[in-house]
């Protein structure tokens, strides 16, 4: 059990949480909820213990271990995936080296009575009593099935650490982690970097394997599936329930919805009151009773309510311009880099209107057939755009393409028309743009902020084949929400490469799936061919245990 005991954190004069309490129990699978720059990833560095708080603790065993997956990060480059991995066993192989040197130690000395050699013999016992009550381990095969399962091959386990994206890079830090079976897990959005089949891996191994975790996740599916506790940080204070995501939204609705009422009623009382005081302030025969209302006034501490979500909020592309019956028709595509093939012989035609997913694992072509789409690499074969096609499209470069020297509400209010730029304020609030954000520079804006003003930008934009490669990895939920509404009624054709499964639920009519070396058509929604994949992905799980 860990216990975190009155957590305050002030930044500048500004609290950003107050005296924060609750306990970790072993069993708990906890999500960590609210908007961006509520406190959560700062409240989990805390648990971690790489930040201190202004003031509070956390308590907890000394042999309890806490292991800490933050949202950003590098291993190093200078050894293989393997060896990287194996770096989660580094305190067990060095009490095994040590006792091999104690041992040694023992069998060549004969200074049997002197104190050095007793020293010896207390040190080997003891670390022979730490080493032994550890669960015997093949750590190689451990190692391996924990690779497999996150999305490497065998093939990669040689390769250097260098030769992988941060992504990958990423997954070996969860295996270090997953695989030292740490008292408490403490990931900060998992799955940004990790394909569907792996993340089906990653929950099955924290529900059956883990003990105890805390998640923070914009992944709505992910967290409903591993959790049973839900704590929303929100307005410097935190709201602890014993229920997942879905059951967490149902009584948050609850809550404000009784917040709402106690907070009409006190205002009905403080205007009663004050009404009372002015009528009868200079009256002799009152005064006790007037005096008593201005002390009760005084003391009253006015009830507050928690944000308002805004994902209510409906965003509709404009119009898309009629295109061709097929916006596009691919023909015998093959692409490859040197003799890697990335895919071969692909065929596909796509529809006006129809929302089609690129679905596969990381690795397997999804993003090099966008970018074959729109022209930016050299293919073999055919890839034809249909009549008066108009693509929007989103990939991770787009916001390198927003003018610098624009505000984010110029930006935005370069590109909207009609009574859409009434709303400017409002759409720029559900993508997490608020108060003074609105005026900053694009030139000011992080990475993820930039992202999600070139979101917006598209949204606006009228097009008829929208492309979008995972445009969820720096939207929060609400963001996603509105995003997802807007996709559902626009009326062109939609390409979309994500691995959020919540996003895609309902979004597509047909699965392209990417897959050794091959794109294979699949005549089924994406609920379909996800519900399919996963029994197939249990499977294979139950096979490797």
């Amino acid at each position: 059990m860990i216990s975190v005991e009155g957590l305050t954190v002030e930044f500048s004069g500004k609290t950003l949480f107050g005296d924060v309490s609750f306990v970790i129990n072993d069993d708990d699978k906890i999500a960590l909820m609210g908007k961006n720059g509520a406190g959560k990833s700062t409240m989990m560095k805390i648990i971690a213990g790489i930040t201190k708080p202004t003031r509070g603790h956390v308590r907890k065993d000394q042999s309890s271990v806490i292991a800490y997956l933050p949202q950003h990060l590098l291993t190093e480059d200078s050894c293989t995936v393997f060896e990287e991995t194996m770096k989660a066993f580094d305190d067990v192989l060095r009490i095994r080296e040590r006792m091999q040197f104690l041992n040694k130690e023992l069998e060549t000395r004969t200074d049997y009575e002197s104190d050095e050699y007793m020293k010896i013999i207390e040190e080997s016992s003891e670390l022979g009593e730490k080493f032994y009550s550890l669960e015997d381990v093949n750590y190689d095969a451990e190692i391996e099935k924990t690779l497999l399962g996150l999305g490497f091959v065998r093939e990669d386990f040689t390769r250097s650490t260098s030769e992988f994206s941060g992504g990958w890079r990423m997954r070996i830090e969860l295996a270090k982690i997953l695989l030292k079976k740490p008292d408490l897990i403490l990931l900060d959005e998992p799955t940004n970097h990790i394909d569907i089949e792996s993340v089906v891996w990653l929950e099955n191994f924290l529900v059956e394997k883990a003990k105890a975790v805390i998640v923070i996740s914009h992944d709505k599916t992910f967290i409903d599936n591993i959790t049973n506790r839900t704590i929303e940080v929100t307005m410097g204070r935190i709201y602890d329930y014993k229920a997942n995501y879905s059951h967490y939204l149902q009584l948050r609705e609850e809550r404000r919805a009784s917040q709402i009422k106690a907070f009409k009623d006190q205002q009905k009382t403080i205007a009663e009151s004050k009404e009372f005081i002015e009528r009868f302030k200079g009256t002799y025969s009152k005064a006790n009773q007037v005096n008593s209302v201005e002390r009760m006034l005084e003391k009253m501490t006015i009830i507050e309510i928690d944000e308002i979500d805004t994902s209510s909020l409906k965003l509709k592309f404009p119009p898309a311009p009629r295109s061709g019956d097929y916006p596009l028709i691919v023909e015998h595509l093959s692409k490859n880099y040197g003799d890697h093939i990335v895919f071969k012989d692909a065929n596909m035609a796509i529809e006006r209107g129809q929302k089609v997913a690129f679905l596969g694992r990381n690795g397997e072509g999804k993003s090099t057939m966008v970018k074959a789409i729109m022209g930016e690499i050299e293919v073999h074969g055919k890839c034809n755009l249909g009549h008066n096609v108009k693509i929007g499209y989103f990939a991770q470069n787009q916001a390198s393409l927003l003018k610098t020297d624009l505000t984010v509400f110029e930006t935005i209010d370069e590109v909207a028309e009609g009574e859409i730029r009434t709303q400017i304020k409002n759409i720029l609030g559900a993508f997490m743009f608020s108060g003074d954000d609105i005026d900053k520079k694009v030139s000011t804006l992080s990475g993820g902020e930039r992202t999600r003003l070139a979101m917006i930008k598209l949204l606006l934009e009228p097009v008829n084949l929208l492309i979008l490669d995972e445009p969820t990895n720096h939207l929060d939920l609400r963001s996603k929400d509105v995003l997802k509404e807007a996709l559902l009624t626009f009326d062109g054709t939609l390409i979309l490469v994500s691995h959020d499964r919540d996003f895609l639920q309902g979004l597509a009519e047909k699965v392209f799936e990417f897959k050794d070396k091959r794109v294979i058509e699949h005549f089924e929604t994406v609920d379909d061919f996800i519900v399919r994949n996963r029994m197939e992905s249990l499977r294979d799980i139950e096979l490797m245990k």
